[in-house]
Parts: structure tokens; C-alpha cells; sequence
């Protein structure tokens, strides 16, 4: 592994106090929010990269430097550079009614590469069951040491399956009981509110 992809890991993962001024990995985020017949299955994450983290890990990740990523190479990134993210919570803080629900684990992972633009995918676990009256998922999704710049994409942002046996609205808000760098930055957070269809 190159010195530069080492060091941009190790701004990627710290766990540390803000030592930079600013974010040094950008992050724009689709989410999926995933139905069955019981309500509420999964939510799956979208996240592409900004042109120089993609760069940096094409460069020490795809070895046979075909512009993609192989299988052995998408393992080597899940163990390299994602698994460690179980310890931040994926960066993804959701709530079911108002209760913290915490993400301990995810399933999936994908990698790839699309020209030259490094995109993950992955499943977080989490299931509600749908009532006659609402049941609200929260998901707010940032990095509270500001190393990662999280944001959701302008178009599409949310997207929703499965949908058939429940109404669905979903919106996304800015949530302002929740502010980080200093206290200077609200995240933004989607807003899910469904039922059983009537």
C-alpha cells in the first residue's frame, strides 16, 4: 500500500479529535429503504467517493489495473478500508419512534469502480414491523469527527421497494437536535413515516 492511500486511511478511520481543518473525503449517499409484506426488511446504502479517494484506492486496490474491481479485490477493500467502520456505526445513526436503534453489523458490501469513481453498497438489518398507525425511521447519517463529508445526492436521494403492503411517506429534513464540528454543523437526516395501507 502506497504512503498516500496509508495516510488517507488513517484520516478516513481516526477515531481521534479533529486535527484537520476541514473533511478530507467526500461522500454522496443514496438510501434505499427496503419493504416486505411486514413492513420495514432493510435499508440499503449508496455511497460514491470524490475523485481523489477513488483514485487513491484504485491505485493500490485494483491489481491488475483493469479499471475494475475483481472479487479478491473487493475483499481486500471491505478488509482494508470498510470493515473498520463498524466501530463509527457505519456513520449511519437511525432512530425507530424516537429510540436510538444501533447498527452493529451490515451485509452486501459491494465495490466497484465506474470510470475511475470508486461507489459502495450495503445492506444495514433493520426490521419494523408496520402497524395500523405510523411508525417513524429516522436515519441521519454523518461522521462526527468531520473527517468524511456525508451527503445525500440531489437526485434521487431516497428510494423505496417493496412498498406494496404499507403507505409511505418520506421526506428529508435537517436535523437540527443534532450538531457536530464544534457545533457549527447540523446533519441532514431522511425521514421515513409508514403504516398499513388502509
Amino acid at each position: 500500500m502506497t504512503i498516500i492511500v496509508v495516510l488517507a486511511a488513517g484520516v478516513f478511520w481516526s477515531p481521534g479529535p479533529g486535527a484537520f481543518a476541514h473533511p478530507h473525503v467526500f461522500i454522496e449517499e443514496r438510501v434505499k429503504f427496503e419493504f416486505d409484506g411486514k413492513g420495514l426488511a432493510s435499508i440499503r446504502m449508496f455511497w460514491t467517493f470524490d475523485d481523489m479517494f477513488s483514485t487513491m484506492v484504485a491505485g493500490d486496490f485494483d491489481r491488475n489495473k483493469n479499471h475494475a474491481l475483481e472479487p479478491e479485490e473487493v475483499a481486500e477493500v471491505r478488509k482494508g478500508m470498510f470493515d473498520n467502520l463498524v466501530n463509527h456505526g457505519y456513520y449511519a445513526f437511525i432512530k425507530i419512534d424516537n429510540k436510538s436503534f444501533e447498527v452493529k453489523s451490515v451485509r452486501g458490501f459491494k465495490a466497484s469502480l465506474h470510470k475511475g469513481i470508486l461507489t459502495y453498497e450495503f445492506v444495514i438489518p433493520c426490521h419494523v414491523t408496520a402497524t395500523s398507525q405510523p411508525k417513524v425511521v429516522t436515519l441521519t447519517s454523518f461522521d462526527p469527527d468531520y473527517y468524511c463529508a456525508l451527503f445525500f445526492a440531489e437526485d434521487n436521494p431516497t428510494l423505496i421497494s417493496g412498498e406494496s403492503a404499507v403507505d409511505v411517506l418520506a421526506t428529508i429534513q435537517k436535523d437540527m437536535e443534532t450538531d457536530y464540528y464544534f457545533g457549527m454543523l447540523n446533519p441532514w437526516q431522511q425521514h421515513v413515516s409508514f403504516r398499513l395501507k388502509q
